[in-house]
């Protein structure tokens, strides 16, 4: 992992998503590029041109002011940190950052216990998970532990999400995570055999792995829905990430027979971190 891109407000949610950079960026030697959007007024953006000019650099200029204090911390010390302000007129285009610099991560902060909500809802981080290729963490508070030891993937085994659990995997193991791989099985109509469960899982492992060493190491829970089943496991083993897909721009996938739903984001307390399909 070379370089990790942290997109800022200069808020405090800003200020733990940049310490958990850090904190990733010291393990595997990568650069941060820390990243401010400076998004201009559609009035702004009306006015002649010598107008629009003069309100930028002052924008500019006040940004980069706020840079300096923001970027004086000391858990950044030995890091190379690269500073970033663009002048988009949305917040989606930070992919096209990522792109530019071919970054291997983005880490965002988000509001709050209950704030990853606003991933899903119209929010900046939400315009930043559905248009990225490249994996985006979401932190919701100080990190305390950013070791990563125990992932929680949730699976359900279809061909759709091959390159998205290739993605994790590979990210994972960069990190020296150890990943469980998670079917939830729930009740009535969408509820399957152990038997059925297990041929699914052995064909998703020959085609993403080329084996069945993995098989003793998938995790079948029952639960009522499938973020409880998802968010009680990750309790039950104290995992440290919750790792989950998306479908672009349709936002959260509707994996495990389609009924996973946002509040698997909206109730964690955990750190989430999505691969796009």
């Amino acid at each position: 992992m070379k370089k990790i891109i942290v997109p800022i407000d200069f808020s405090k949610h800003s200020d733990y998503a940049l310490e958990t950079a850090a904190v990733l960026a010291k393990k595997n030697n990568s650069e941060l590029l820390v990243l401010h959007m400076l998004e201009l007024s559609s009035a702004i953006l009306t006015r002649d041109g010598n107008s629009i000019q003069t309100e930028t650099v002052f924008f500019l200029k006040l940004a980069e002011k706020k840079f300096k204090e923001f970027l004086d911390k000391p858990f950044l010390e030995g890091i190379k940190v690269t500073p970033i302000v663009k002048h988009f007129k949305v917040f989606s285009e930070v992919s096209d950052v990522a792109r530019e610099h071919d970054a291997d991560l983005i880490v965002m902060g988000s509001h709050g216990v209950s704030g990853l909500k606003e991933i899903f809802v119209g929010s900046n981080t939400e315009k930043v998970v559905r248009h990225s290729d490249v994996p985006v963490l979401v932190v919701k508070q100080n990190p305390i532990l950013t070791d990563f030891d125990s992932v929680v993937f949730a699976c359900d085994f279809s061909d759709e999400i091959i390159g998205a659990y290739k993605k994790a995997l590979k990210m994972l193991n960069g990190l020296g995570a150890k990943m469980y791989l998670l079917h939830v099985n729930l009740p009535n109509e969408k509820f399957k055999s152990s038997t059925e469960i297990e041929q699914k899982a052995a064909a998703f492992l020959e085609k993403t792995e080329g084996n069945l060493n993995k098989m003793d190491e998938i995790i079948y829970v029952s639960d009522y829905s499938v973020e409880r089943g998802i968010l009680n496991y990750a309790n039950l083993i104290g995992a440290d990430l919750i790792a989950v897909v998306t479908h672009g721009r349709k936002g959260l996938i509707h994996f495990i027979d389609g009924s996973v739903s946002e509040d698997v984001a909206n109730h964690s307390t955990l750190p989430v971190m999505t691969f796009k399909i």
